[in-house]
């Protein structure tokens, strides 16, 4: 259970879940990344780190530059599952929404 709380952990900063986002398509120097996470290079220097540290990526250096790349293949797959859970709680609560907004626009137009 330990390590299962020690996956989530990493899994809970926002930051981290950018650069995973990011890393989806292919492997990205650092540059790059804070290019499209708008994050500062030291704080996403920090966040690839512990990323590192807990194998959900891979680094490989090529001359001055730092390559990173999803080695985790399961990533994939956990993002997937829990961004589908949320895309069908928002679409749940929208429709919850949209027929409460119904209901009171008819009961204005009585």
């Amino acid at each position: 259970m330990e390590r299962v709380a020690e996956r989530f952990k990493v899994l809970s900063e926002p930051m981290r879940l950018k650069l995973i986002y990011a890393l989806m398509d292919g492997e990205k120097t650092v540059s790059e990344l804070v290019e499209e996470t708008g994050g500062l290079q030291a704080n996403v220097s920090k966040h690839l780190g512990m990323l590192l540290d807990a194998g959900v990526v891979g680094r490989r250096k090529q001359g001055l530059n730092a390559y990173y790349r999803i080695v985790d293949e399961s990533i994939y797959e956990l993002c997937d599952l829990v961004c589908g859970s949320i895309r069908d709680r928002l679409e749940e609560e929208l429709r919850a929404f949209s027929s409460s907004q119904g209901r009171a626009t008819a009961k204005g137009q009585q």
